[in-house]
């Protein structure tokens, strides 16, 4: 007589929904905290498969650094971690389960949890103004990025042989909507860029150009202080950038951007940095919400369901040092809050006791262009070099991978030797390959048409400029 084998049981299962900071940190300290725990299994669900370090991303808009260099692929960060590749559709919190589409045709998959992380951080908040969604461009991923550098490039292209004085202006005016850290540093960082590729452009000079920054506030940069804030609006001025504070944009068509209590500015290219909101997939949940966030406790649980956590953007996280307040969005404390998040729920498993978020802001930093910053460190304030200096050791110290700083710090280096790159490099889309009206065909022996690989290759060439 054979025994039958026992049923293993199921592995415990923790699901960390989003590949941002706050996900992609608490998959990290989870994968060292169970490492010798076999009974558990994690799986990270992003919709990209890598890690974004995005306090660089501008410098990518202006052909600082190379497009891979702030990207780490998350198999190669998560060694024993499973990474799921597609989109979040549904969050069933009453049956421990996710429903998530992924590839190509978008094939649909659930997943069963047992604990639940939800990183999935927040998108571009428009406002429904007018013609924004279509035509302004946001700074929230690697592909508004690469879409920004590419078209202030082809803009600059139409400009130098447009002979309409009132097109070639709109092409050369470029406006930034939105005074925060991201708006401050796309705007410098896209000011120094176009000025930088002018001498490529025979027809076209310094005076023809024009941009712009428009922050809705007093003063740029509320959150390192007033003082600051004027420093930064004047070496911007100094440099060519045009501010309008306490001004809003109120729509956008295809050449000319609206603002409030002002004359329409002729421009094809608007940055979109004003505002953001949590995913939509958040205002689903039977949970607390606190604007449009996921209200946490102090061990970032939400309360009404023991088994579901949540950080970064999409969190509401409490500061307990000031009851009512919580944290802000920002990287460094999604950061922290993936590290703790991973010990109570470690602690979960090894019965330890739960450990409380709290963190006070070390500090903050921008860029503003042509080795000047800005920063405000333990309360105090730095500018011009030194503070420029320090934003590029300390972010180039939290970028992830020895081989990807290694990587940017070449490029700086270079960068100092050499002229920016001004080739636009087009995306490749997947119809030009299956759309059979507008694909390059030709007649084979028997006197068909087909596509060749040489016109596929091409055509591909043709999207370099």
């Amino acid at each position: 007589m054979i025994n039958p084998v026992p049923d293993k049981p199921r592995k415990k299962r923790i699901v960390i929904l989003g590949g941002g900071f706050g996900g992609v940190y608490a998959a990290i300290h989870l994968e060292k905290l169970l490492a010798r725990v076999d009974a558990v299994e994690i799986c990270l669900v992003s919709h990209d498969n890598f890690f974004l370090f995005t306090p660089m991303l501008h410098e990518i808009a202006a052909s600082d650094l190379e497009i891979t260099n702030i990207v780490n692929p998350l198999r190669k960060l998560l060694r024993n971690v499973e990474v799921l590749v597609g989109d979040v559709n549904q969050i069933d919190l009453p049956n421990k389960r996710i429903l998530i589409s992924h590839g190509y045709r978008k094939h649909s998959l659930r997943i069963d949890y047992d604990h639940l992380v939800i990183a999935l951080g927040s998108i571009t908040n428009f406002y429904d103004i007018p013609g924004l969604a279509d035509l302004a461009v946001p700074m929230k991923s690697l592909r508004d990025a690469i879409q920004l550098r590419t078209q202030i490039i082809r803009h600059l292209e139409e400009a130098n042989s447009e002979c309409n004085p009132t097109d070639r202006q709109s092409f050369l005016t470029f406006v930034v909507a939105g005074g925060g850290f991201a708006g401050v540093e796309t705007v410098a960082a896209l000011n120094d860029f176009v000025r930088d590729a002018l001498p490529f452009y025979p027809n076209l000079c310094e005076g023809m150009l024009r941009v712009l920054l428009v922050h809705s506030g007093p003063v740029i940069l509320p959150e390192l202080g007033e003082n600051l804030g004027q420093y930064t609006q004047k070496v911007l001025a100094r440099r060519g950038v045009e501010i309008r504070l306490n001004t809003r944009v109120n729509g956008m068509t295809e050449d000319n951007v609206s603002l409030a209590h002002h004359v329409p500015i002729p421009c094809r290219t608007l940055v979109w940095t004003a505002g953001t909101v949590p995913s939509p997939l958040i205002s689903s949940l039977s949970c607390a919400k606190e604007r449009g966030r996921i209200v946490v406790n102090q061990f970032l649980r939400v309360p009404a369901w023991p088994s579901v956590w949540a950080v970064g953007d999409c969190a509401f996280v409490p500061d307990i040092r000031n009851p009512g307040q919580s944290h802000p969005p920002t990287a460094q404390h999604a950061i922290r809050e993936g590290r703790v998040v991973a010990q109570n729920i470690a602690a979960a498993f090894l019965g330890r006791p739960r450990k409380s978020f709290s963190f006070k802001t070390i500090g903050l930093l921008a860029s503003i262009g042509r080795r000047t910053g800005v920063a405000r460190i333990f309360g105090f304030n730095f500018s011009g070099f030194f503070a420029w200096w320090m934003w590029r050791t300390i972010y180039l110290s939290k970028l992830p991978g020895l081989d990807k700083k290694v990587r940017v710090a070449f490029d700086w280096t270079l960068d100092l030797l050499f002229p920016k790159d001004v080739c636009a490099v087009h995306d490749l889309d997947r119809r030009d390959f299956h759309c059979p009206d507008h694909s390059p065909k030709t007649p084979d022996n028997n006197g068909n048409y087909q596509t060749t690989e040489r016109h596929l290759l091409h055509s591909a060439r043709e999207m370099v400029e």
